[in-house]
Formats: C-alpha cells, sequence, structure tokens
C-alpha cells in the first residue's frame, strides 16, 4: 500500500483541515466579542477580525441583530458546516 496521497485527495483533506481553521477562527472571534475589555482590533488579535469579519459581513448584511445579539455567525457556521462536508465528498467521487 502506498504512502502518498492522490492529488484530488490532497485537496480534499487541505480543503477540510482549510474548513476546521476557519471554523475554529470564527469561535474564537464569537468568544472575543463576549468579552467588552479585549479589544481584538489592535495587537496581536487583530488577525482574527481580518480573516473573519468578511466572511460574517455577508450574513450581517441580510440578517441584522435580534435584540442585541448578532445571530449571523450562527448561520455563517452552518454554511461553512455545510461546504466542508459537500465539498471534499464531491472531490472524493471524482477520483
Amino acid at each position: 500500500m502506498s504512502s502518498t496521497m492522490g492529488p484530488l485527495a490532497l485537496l480534499a483533506n487541505t480543503l477540510a483541515t482549510f474548513f476546521q481553521i476557519y471554523m475554529v477562527l470564527i469561535f474564537i472571534r464569537i468568544l472575543l466579542s463576549w468579552f467588552p475589555n479585549v479589544n481584538m482590533y489592535e495587537g496581536p488579535l487583530s488577525v482574527i477580525p481580518q480573516l473573519t469579519d468578511p466572511y460574517l459581513n455577508v450574513f450581517r448584511s441580510f440578517i441584522p441583530p435580534l435584540g442585541g445579539i448578532d445571530f449571523s455567525p450562527i448561520i455563517a457556521i452552518f454554511l461553512l458546516q455545510f461546504i466542508a462536508g459537500i465539498i471534499p465528498a464531491l472531490i472524493y467521487s471524482l477520483a
């Protein structure tokens, strides 16, 4: 048995890993928003909103905060999980 991966399997694994890392970044972004004393827009934490806000802003544009609670990250994570399940499955089906 060969220990090397085919190019499509490598692509599927890379995409799956990317989606997992991006979901973790979104969760960290959500957790940081619960602490108003933490300024996530300055210093080393500023990378997280720079990476996640463009994706979350897509959902914020049509899901307004209800009662001061931003529900857009929930929808964003559900869609990301859906895509994370579909894309690698499609790639593996091509192999």
